[in-house]
């Protein structure tokens, strides 16, 4: 079942979901230089963030994939083969 964030991340265009990840990289950037300095109130804030960086990079591969050609498709395949091997 997909979760209510994967669903709205969905919704997003292509440059809505670049500048968001570019925002929460910028976040995650700065909940970690703070957790160091004076510590955090609730440092499980940093695993949320960290989570949602990697939904949004799932979800900016996910339609690169979608968007190859036949031959692209072909040659992905053959690569994902051979490390298998």
């Amino acid at each position: 079942m997909a979760t209510k964030k994967y669903i709205e991340l969905q919704e997003f265009s292509d440059a809505d979901l670049l500048n968001e990840l570019k925002e929460t990289e910028v976040q995650y950037r700065k909940l970690k230089l703070d957790h160091a300095v004076k510590g955090l109130e609730n440092p499980q804030v940093i695993k949320e963030v960290r989570r949602d960086i990697a939904r949004l990079n799932t979800e900016v591969r996910r339609r690169e994939v979608t968007g190859l050609t036949e031959a692209q498709l072909a040659k992905r395949s053959k690569i994902r083969k051979r490390r298998r091997n």
